[in-house]
Parts: structure tokens; sequence; C-alpha cells
């Protein structure tokens, strides 16, 4: 049957987008300055093989905290963003999501208690433990602030998150404390921007009548518990994933060899920071706010695409043309051996960032099921091509795997998209 041309997206839409990415362009730049100062003294004054123990250890916070900012925050923006702060539905939604929060909490406590994931003392769990529920509620009071258009507080508050765990990691290295003391006092630093956080929250009108003791609403649960399917996904398809292959080159290469793919990693890290943070903050609320809108929605998607495709091409491949220098600038002369890593890891995220848009739409259509065999299927895709290329390459063949991956699922995502198109 002929179709209908597709319209363009709204050209206001797109713009739209771009003032937002500017907007919160300070926040981004503060979270990834900070990112690089943490990983450049840990890889300068840390031991051999530091960069990947703070890997290892920022991997685990976010084991315990992405149900919580994967889920149940992501979840919140949706269900918040048409509704007034302080109306009996908006407090409805929001003890719903910390009921959930703090089940979660529980959970992960429970498993850091006897898995022995942490090699530490009943006291440093405590403090650990203690930093995950600081940051878990920040996460939410942000995600609040977001959801009501608090553009403006939410950046402040990533401002100041990014400002105090850099200031704590270089006060501890300066004073010489042990590593583990360096790294709780990079999460408690972290956490304590709940407090700035509650009191943009408070002053924007957004904790108005809530009560303690208030009744949970099983719709919300259920609403919010979709997105936490998802992230559960995300929690076993890519987090954990992350972990396991961290702790296999560990045992296999040793803490030296593995910095060199740590730091190829770390600064891959930095940079899907950064778009992780424009994609959540501008393109998915919008998304969400069309997901009764299918068809503007996928013209809005293609529109960001077409503006992010060539953009990201330049990006990485300058990275790439200034990999003799950067290597050792953002982290230590020791490390540049890992220029021989990067290429393969600049093509995967590519091609990563542009399958995280077409992701982006069924977190923001609360489309569970596609969601997790999405997540499924690219981790079940990892493991074999690791399986297939790390005996043979070595240390080379965890980017050769990653790109691998990413270049399947943006396959699969475009033909999809392609495909819904001829229904447009």
């Amino acid at each position: 049957m002929p179709t209908q041309p597709a319209a363009s997206p709204p050209a206001s839409s797109i713009r739209s987008f771009v003032r937002g990415s500017l907007g919160t362009g300070v926040a981004v730049a503060a979270r990834a300055a900070g990112s690089l100062i943490v990983n450049k003294l840990f890889a300068l004054y840390a031991p051999a093989g530091g960069l990947t123990l703070l890997a290892q250890f920022q991997n685990l916070m976010a084991l315990l905290t992405t149900l919580p900012n994967d889920g149940v925050h992501v979840g919140l923006v949706k269900y918040l963003a048409p509704l007034r702060p302080g109306s009996p539905r908006y407090r409805t939604w929001l003890g719903a999501a910390t009921a959930l929060n703090a089940v979660g909490l529980l959970q992960g406590a429970a498993v850091l208690a006897t898995k022995g994931l942490l090699p530490w003392n009943w006291g440093s769990l405590a403090v650990f433990g203690l930093g995950i529920a600081l940051l878990t509620g920040q996460g939410l009071l942000g995600a609040a602030l977001l959801a009501a258009g608090r553009l403006r507080a939410y950046i402040g508050l990533s401002v100041t998150l990014a400002v105090l765990g850099t200031a704590a990691v270089a006060a501890a290295l300066w004073f010489e404390y042990a590593l583990p003391t360096v790294l709780l006092a990079y999460l408690v630093a972290q956490g304590l921007t709940l407090v700035p956080a509650a009191a943009l929250a408070a002053r924007a009108g957004l904790l108005q009548g809530l009560r303690l003791r208030a009744p949970i609403s099983r719709v919300a649960l259920r609403g919010l518990g979709r997105f936490l399917l998802m992230a559960v996904s995300t929690l076993l398809f890519g987090k954990a994933v992350d972990y396991a292959l961290r702790s296999y080159l560990l045992r296999a290469f040793g803490p030296g060899p593995t910095d060199l793919w740590q730091a190829v990693a770390k600064l891959s890290d930095n940079y899907t920071m950064v778009f992780s943070a424009l994609m959540s903050s501008v393109f998915y609320p919008r998304l969400a706010a069309l997901a009764g809108q299918p068809r503007e929605a996928r013209r809005y998607l293609r529109g960001v695409l077409t503006l992010l495709a060539p953009l990201l091409a330049v990006g990485l491949g300058l990275l790439w043309v200034c990999r003799d220098w950067l290597l050792p600038l953002l982290f230590a002369p020791r490390l540049l051996a890992a220029r021989a890593l990067l290429a393969p890891q600049l093509l995967g995220d590519w091609a990563k960032f542009l399958s995280w848009l077409f992701i982006f739409q069924l977190m923001a259509r609360a489309r569970t099921g596609p969601y997790i065999a999405v997540q499924a299927a690219s981790a079940a895709a990892l493991a074999a091509l690791l399986a297939a290329l790390l005996p043979r390459y070595g240390l080379e063949g965890a980017v050769l795997a990653h790109a691998a991956r990413y270049g399947l699922v943006l396959a699969a995502c475009v033909a999809v998209q392609l495909r819904r198109r001829k229904d447009d």
C-alpha cells in the first residue's frame, strides 16, 4: 500500500533539544571534569592496578544503584512530568518510588553482606551502605526536579556532586589514606548531595503534603514496576556483565596490563556519561511526553538521530586523532600503550550511542518485554564474542567484542525502525 512521505520533525522540537543540551552543558562538563580528575589521581598516585580497582568499585556502586536510577527514577520522571507538585496523585507516585527504593536498598545490603563483594570489615561495609542510601535519595529528588522542569536546580545538583566527589578523593590521597578509605570518601561525599537536593526540592514545592505513613498505591507500584523490570535487565545483562568481565581480565592478565584496557574503558565512560546525561535530561523527557503520539515520537527520534550521527562520528574521530597525547594527559604516561585498543572502542561506542536512541523509545513507552529482550540478546552476543575473541586476541579481544556487539544491536534497531517507517 502506498504511504505518505514521513513529515520532517518539527523544527521547534529539534531547537528545544539543542537548547536543552546546551543548558545541561555546565552540569555535564562539571561531572566529566570531576571524573577525569579522579581517574588522573588514581592513575598517578594509586598502586599498579589502582585505576582498575576504582572502576570495579564504581561498577559495584552502579550494581547497587541501577534499580533505583535506571528503573524507579526513569519511571518517576515519566509519571510525575504531567502532574502538579503536591497534588494527591503526585504524592502517590513519589511515595511508591520511595518504597521501591527502600526495598531495593535492603536487598542490596543483604547481597553485599552475604556475597563478599567487598573484602572489608563490617564498619566499612556499613559506611558503604550508608553512602549508597544517601546517593539513592539524592537521585530520587533529582528525578523529581527533572520531572518538574527544574533544569537549573538539577544542573546545580550535578555540579555539586562532581565537586564533592573529586574533592574527597584529592584530600584522601593527599593525606595518604589507604585505598579503601579513599574509595569510601568518594562515595560518601557524593551521597552528601542529598542535603542540597532536599533543599532544592523543598524550595520548588515538590515535597509539600508528603506523609511518612501514607498508603502505597498498587497502581503506582505496578506502573513503576515495569521500569524496574527493565532496570533488572540492565543490571543483569549490563552492569553485572561489566563487573564479571573486569574480574576475569584481572585474573587472566593481572592488574597492570588490565589497566591498559581500563584506561580505554574509562575514557569511554567519561564521554558516555556526557552523552547519557544529555539524553536523560533532554531527549528522554521529550520522548516520554510524546509516548501517546508514536508517529511524532518516531519523527522526533529521526531528527535527533540525523543531528547526532555525524556529530558523534566527528567527536569520536577527534579523540582517536589525539590519542597519543590524550591518554598520557588524562591518565599516566605508562598507559600510552592503550592506544592500540582505542579504535575498536570508539567504533563500538558510536554504534552504542545511536542504538540507545532507539532503545529510549522502549523506555518511554514502558515496553518492558522488548526492552528486556534487547538487553538479553545484547549480553548473549557479547558473551559469545568474548569467548571467541579473548583467547585469540587477548585484551584487544575485549574491545573487538564491544565493537561487534553494538554494531549488531544498531543494525537490528535500524531494521526495526525502517520497518515502522513504512507505517507512518
